[in-house]
């Protein structure tokens, strides 16, 4: 009798510390500092810590609807352009890792604002909800975008990771001046790639402990990973999107992005990546990333005025770590 209580009794401890970290994971992973994101970045030859701190930006701040300070940065390279694009960055990351798009849509004779999400960076937050809150804070950027600049302006959003699912959770309560969301390696629904990262990558069964996970998050963070399911906003939307993904990305499976891409209305478009992994689509062959979606943004947003005007040649081509890497591509351009 006293053996079985004594299995028993850790068994019922194991099963709270799982679902504790798990919970953790999910909403209060530690947050990467900007000097690991840039050495990252640096390694990739994609953009340097150097350049951001020398390149000409304001910092914003705004209030998110639930009271929480929301940092960003301007970079208005092309002034009195009507052209913005909002850069979302992925879990545990900052708008530092986002400076790797930069020049990308500055080519385009863009301006970009890069965010740091809630509980990321120099913003507030306890957690981090997956679209669900952060939806909102995208919508707040984008309504600050049209007081300061005005409401006849042409916005795209890019969002990577945590960042392409906030952008598609956005497309539910879209503003009329945003004309076209990147998503770069988004998750199609939340309870799936939990269901996923339990399951596959971590060897633990699903049931019982995705509904234990789930029901902590409901209660400590606020919010039910059933409500978080960015193919539904998908469905209803007739926003361009450009889903990306890499074909070896584990972390959030490939056939989440070409899921999304079967079911999304036109206009839409599709970009795989041979051999890239997670958050490493760009990494692996920027050339044609960037190609791609620069062809995506002037087919809705037109071509600008000006190009290549005010970045060097010599800043402007990332050498990557992967230039002539096999693509599939154009499933159904737009």
């Amino acid at each position: 009798m006293y053996i079985t209580i004594s299995i028993l009794l850790v068994i019922v401890i194991l099963a709270a510390a799982i679902t504790q970290l798990g919970y953790l994971q999910i909403t209060r992973m530690r947050v990467r500092n900007d000097h690991l994101l840039f050495s990252i970045l640096e390694k990739a030859g994609l953009y340097s810590r150097e350049r951001y701190e020398a390149l000409e930006k304001q910092e914003v701040v705004i209030t998110s609807f639930d009271g929480l300070r929301l940092c960003g940065d301007a970079v208005e390279r092309h002034p009195g352009s009507k052209r913005w694009v909002i850069v979302v960055h992925g879990y545990t990351g900052s708008r530092a890792f986002s400076t790797q798009f930069i020049d990308m849509f500055v080519e385009e004779g863009c301006n970009v604002l890069l965010i740091d999400q809630r509980r990321h960076g120099r913003s507030e937050g306890r957690f981090t909800t997956y679209g669900y809150y952060e939806k909102y804070d995208v919508q707040a950027w984008v309504r600050w975008l049209t007081r300061e600049y005005g409401a006849d302006l042409s916005i795209g959003l890019h969002g990577q990771s945590l960042g392409g699912g906030t952008v598609l959770e956005y497309l539910a309560i879209a503003d009329p001046q945003v004309k076209f969301v990147v998503a770069d390696c988004p998750y199609s629904d939340l309870t799936e790639l939990l269901r996923h990262q339990l399951t596959t990558l971590n060897k633990i069964p699903s049931i019982p402990f995705l509904s234990w996970v789930a029901s902590r998050i409901r209660r400590k963070a606020g919010f039910s990973v059933e409500q978080v399911s960015p193919i539904r906003a998908v469905r209803d939307s007739r926003i361009p999107v450009f889903f990306i993904h890499g074909t070896d990305d584990n972390y959030v499976p490939t056939r989440m992005s070409m899921e999304m891409y079967e079911q999304k209305p036109e206009p839409k478009r599709l970009l795989l990546i041979n051999g890239a992994i997670h958050a490493n689509a760009y990494h692996v062959d920027p050339a044609l990333y960037r190609s791609e979606v620069q062809s995506f943004t002037r087919t809705y947003i037109g071509s600008p005025d000006h190009v290549r005007s005010v970045v060097p040649s010599s800043e402007s081509e990332p050498s990557g770590s992967g230039s002539g890497t096999s693509v599939e591509n154009r499933i159904a351009p737009a």
